[in-house]
């Protein structure tokens, strides 16, 4: 079925919490994960180390200038070229990125998941595939807010705090604007069966006919 010789670049966007990472799995598990390279946009955020902590969390993460952008559009061009790349690893309660990476080999699919890819016009153009996840904000909070407080060390109140003073205004300006450049839009996101029988379908008759 893989017969692609360059790889089918996807970009999975959405608000914070709509289901984006459920997405990108799907297309993992389903189209295989031999064949997938997953890139997601939190990786390359920006390294804080030269700040105090405390400096650190008044950082606005949700404006595109905190991302190193530039650094996933090279690594999406190696891959393309098909050369290997080291993934950042960053570590979102201290907000640095480590010293460790992750090698991601050249694979037939890339996926590129995260809430400002379609906000960025150079990185926007080196997808294939733009999808957007469209899910409740009520929900996306919801979930932004068990996901902060488990995995991120947060307390309610301060993602509360942050949901308000950035996330909320910066979703405003940036997400929800940029799903204008999407090919599909996902309602209800990994929960949609439907569209998702859709979509992995479409990627799988891509891959087979444009070698």
């Amino acid at each position: 079925m893989l017969n692609r010789t360059t790889p089918l670049i996807i970009g999975v966007a959405g608000g914070t919490g709509s289901g984006k990472t459920t997405i990108a799995q799907v297309v993992l598990q389903r189209v295989g994960a031999e064949h997938v390279a997953l890139l997601p946009h939190d990786a390359y955020y920006k390294d804080l180390s030269d700040l105090p902590l405390s400096a650190r969390g008044l950082v606005n993460f949700d404006h595109p200038n905190s991302l190193d952008t530039p650094l996933l559009i090279e690594h999406i061009k190696l891959l393309k070229a098909g050369k290997a790349i080291d993934l950042p690893v960053y570590d979102f309660k201290m907000h640095t990125r480590t010293s460790q990476t992750v090698r991601i080999e050249p694979m037939p699919v890339i996926v590129v998941d995260g809430i400002l890819i379609f906000a960025e016009p150079e990185l926007r153009a080196l997808f294939d595939v733009k999808i957007f996840v469209d899910t409740d904000a009520d929900i996306r909070f919801i979930r932004r807010l068990q996901r902060d407080i488990a995995e991120r060390g947060r307390t309610i109140e301060s993602v509360i705090d942050q949901y308000l003073a950035t996330v909320r205004p910066m979703h405003t300006e940036f997400v929800e604007p940029s799903r204008r450049y999407a090919d599909v839009i996902i309602p209800e996101g990994g929960l949609n069966e439907v569209a998702l029988d859709m979509v992995v379908a479409r990627i799988e008759y891509l891959l087979k006919n444009q070698g």
